[in-house]
């Protein structure tokens, strides 16, 4: 129960840093236009404000990005006109969206209670919305908990089951894991995403041994260099348009300890580890929300909803799956009033980066 007593002691409001960054985009700004905004502000999410409503109505993710691509694309040679002039509040109808409440916390509430909100509800991102003025005061994500944790982590006593090994305490998905080929087309992986409600594919070689992986955050390289209208490339294609900092797939094996493995996450920042055997074969997915659920919801007594159940009437849409995080960038949290949010995106400061927990 140690961390459990850590996260109902600090509150959401803990982990605002004091000069953020918050991208928001008004439901009139066309679909296009908000993930070339999401590429340029290097995040990953925004919350969405309905200027008629006067409120915030959801979040705009790369998952909706895939959605829009697997419902428009039909071929190389045809252009994908609706995704150049669709806007936000058409294409959330397209999801039938607009009847689904935006899942949020308020910055009084433990981070307890922000972890178990985010994964009953199966959500990667929570806002944290002041209830007297309805802004978005920061966006909460199971990385920036769990860096928060470590703030603290080496001061805290050190409980036992942390020098157990992955195998001894069942961390983890081990059965039916995702896996690409650098032959595959781009088109079924972004098919794979959906269809197997994974953020990211382990990239395997004809051995069956894990070369790379390909997560749903890549797939926003589409937009920056705008490459949409191309979906058969192939996976190691699409990958050549990475960023250079890529520095390898982060791998644990099942004999590794879970504390050695939440270091390992929270150093090289990504929010999964890729499980391996002696032979550099997958056997398993290892994620951020799999470690918190192990530490907070086990001990609680509390059963962790099962992955391929559709999110309850109270979450986002089914496609924002807490299965395996992405990694890489920032999670687009931040600060902004609500009188900021316009057609054109809003931001305030830049978040310091050893601020942001």
């Amino acid at each position: 129960m140690l961390f459990v007593k850590f996260f109902k002691y600090y509150r959401c409001y803990d982990l605002i840093p004091v000069s953020a960054k918050l991208v928001v985009f008004d439901t009139e700004l066309l679909v296009k236009k908000a993930f070339f905004a999401l590429v340029s502000n290097g995040v990953r999410a925004a919350p969405l404000w309905d200027s008629a409503k006067q409120e915030f109505i959801g979040m705009l993710t790369i998952t909706d990005f895939i959605y829009i691509l697997r419902n428009y694309y039909k071929s190389p040679l045809v252009r994908m006109d609706e995704l150049e002039e669709q806007k936000i509040k058409a294409w959330r109808k397209v999801l039938n969206d607009t009847s689904r409440p935006l899942v949020h916390i308020g910055p009084d509430a433990s981070l307890c209670d922000a972890i178990t909100t985010l994964i009953h509800n199966k959500v990667h991102r929570l806002p944290v919305i002041d209830p007297q003025t309805g802004n978005v005061l920061y966006v909460l994500t199971h990385k920036r908990i769990l860096r928060f944790l470590f703030l603290y982590y080496y001061e805290l006593p050190h409980p036992s089951y942390l020098d157990q090994t992955l195998r001894e305490l069942k961390i983890g998905t081990y059965e039916n894991i995702a896996t690409t080929k650098p032959s595959t087309p781009l088109i079924v992986a972004l098919n794979q995403f959906i269809k197997r409600r994974v953020s990211a594919l382990p990239v395997v070689d004809d051995r069956g041994k894990v070369v790379d992986i390909y997560a749903k955050f890549d797939v926003i390289n589409l937009a920056a260099e705008k490459t949409y209208n191309n979906l058969d490339i192939t996976i190691k294609k699409a990958l050549e348009h990475r960023d250079q900092y890529f520095e390898g797939v982060l791998k644990c094996t099942l004999d590794d300890t879970l504390m050695a493995v939440m270091e390992r996450i929270v150093r090289a920042e990504v929010h999964r580890l890729v499980v391996v055997d002696e032979e550099d074969h997958v056997v398993g997915i290892i994620s951020l929300s799999d470690i918190l659920s192990f530490l907070v919801l086990k001990p609680l007594g509390m059963e962790r909803p099962d992955r391929n159940r559709a999110s309850e009437a109270t979450s986002l849409p089914v496609h924002e799956e807490n299965e395996s995080e992405e990694s890489h960038d920032d999670d687009g949290g931040g600060a902004a009033d609500k009188s900021q949010a316009s057609e054109n995106q809003s931001t305030s400061e830049d978040q310091p980066q050893p601020e942001e927990p």
